[in-house]
């Protein structure tokens, strides 16, 4: 069963048609729409500040959510997908964002809609994604716009793919459709 635990007496919440894998953990002020997907080892501390996640969210393998105490909390768009491995940091990511796997996005940072981080890319603190970007590298800078193909390819094609792996396991633990 996931590790769901309250911290000042704040438990996570999440909306309708959330998978949450077995071995994740969601602690503390941690809120979460609906059609979501929390993957194996992912683990969303809102302990020192706030995380809220919008609707149709995959959270891949071994990532790591986690704020700043009282300076930097979470915010997630809707349609985003982190994939496996990423650290997403006291940042704002908008809507329509894809984050490659092993990104790591620092504090203050905004990732605005529409856009990609590359695999591997770090997004310094404060640094802006404005819309349409593609950024690469350490530090990461931008390498190109996105377009059409690369948007619905990619950026939606994979928001959309994880509500469908979700349904393909059993739900046995009923007790983390429980809030």
């Amino acid at each position: 069963m996931a590790v769901i635990r309250s911290v000042n007496g704040i438990k996570p919440k999440w909306g309708d048609n959330c998978f949450i894998a077995d071995n994740a953990t969601l602690t503390g002020d941690v809120v979460m729409g609906d059609d979501c997907s929390i993957w194996f080892n992912a683990v969303i501390r809102g302990d020192v500040h706030y995380i809220r996640i919008g609707n149709n969210v995959n959270i891949q393998d071994g990532v790591i959510i986690h704020c700043t105490y009282r300076k930097a909390p979470v915010n997630i768009g809707n349609h985003v997908s982190i994939a496996h491995g990423a650290i997403i940091h006291g940042c704002t990511l908008h809507d329509n964002v894809l984050v490659g796997m092993g990104a790591i996005i620092m504090d203050g940072a905004i990732i605005e809609r529409n856009s990609v981080v590359a695999a591997g890319a770090l997004i310094s603190k404060d640094t802006v994604v404005k819309t349409g970007s593609v950024y690469a590298g350490v530090p990461a800078k931008q390498i190109k716009e996105v377009d059409i193909d690369l948007l619905e390819g990619e950026i939606h094609r994979i928001a959309n793919n994880y509500n469908m792996y979700a349904s393909w396991y059993d739900n046995e633990n009923e007790e983390t459709d429980e809030q």
